[in-house]
């Protein structure tokens, strides 16, 4: 389904990067008024941290990552985001700068809104939307965090693994087929580990008849198994 189709708007449970989803048909067709489509080619920036803009982009087909960089330039995989998402609204709204770098994980179309501030000012009730896909974020945040601190490299990759075949997987015969748009170091930067640890959590969820690995791809033959390893 396209994710501009006007059925969205009655999708339930979004998840917290779906925006689109949250709409009815005549808000998304405001706001493709309000905007303009752009592709972007995969590898692409499409926005970086520190920048001070107005304008967001709503996903509309592709993924991207939300990356972030400490003083020592390693860089943190913050989110991974698909069709729907509306990236850039915080610094679009209070001015501030962007708190994260997106990059094209693939090739990717958008609609581009400018002055968003002024666009929720018209739609009141999109502004009310808007903070509760804000605060299930910060839930979000809140569930990684404790992951961090509660799970070992293998439950933590495990997690992002079953978060990508919930969103993003699709059935096959032989198990749930996940196009893996994260290299191996991105995978790491994603769950707070080494590219190491990361490749050793691989080989054991593979020895443990789970998964299969290959290049930018993995078959989850067991997703329960999956989910069970993840906690």
């Amino acid at each position: 389904m396209n994710a501009l189709d006007p059925r969205l708007g009655d999708m339930k449970s979004p998840e917290p990067g779906e925006f689109l989803a949250l709409l009815t048909a005549e808000e998304i067709a405001d706001l493709r008024a309000a905007g303009r489509p752009r592709k972007w080619d995969r590898g692409e920036t499409v926005m970086t941290e520190g920048d001070t803009n107005d304008w967001v982009i709503v996903l509309t087909s592709g993924r991207v990552k939300v990356s972030s960089h400490t003083a020592g330039g390693t860089e943190v995989v913050l989110a991974v985001r698909g069709p729907g998402a509306l990236l850039g609204d915080m610094s679009a709204v209070d001015g501030g700068p962007r708190s994260g770098t997106v990059t094209a994980l693939e090739p990717i179309e958008a609609i581009v809104v400018r002055d968003f501030a002024a666009f929720l000012r018209e739609h009141g009730r999109i502004a009310v939307l808007l903070l509760q896909l804000i605060t299930g974020r910060l839930r979000d945040a809140d569930r990684k965090r404790v992951e961090y601190g509660a799970f070992d490299t293998t439950g933590r990759v495990a997690t992002r693994l079953v978060e990508l075949a919930e969103r993003y997987g699709e059935q096959t015969s032989g198990g749930v087929r996940v196009m893996l748009p994260l290299s191996q170091d991105e995978l790491a930067g994603w769950t707070g580990a080494s590219r190491e640890a990361v490749s050793k959590a691989l080989r054991t969820l593979r020895d443990r008849g789970l998964l299969e690995t290959g290049r930018r791809r993995v078959i989850i033959y067991d997703l329960d198994g999956l989910r069970k390893r993840a906690r």
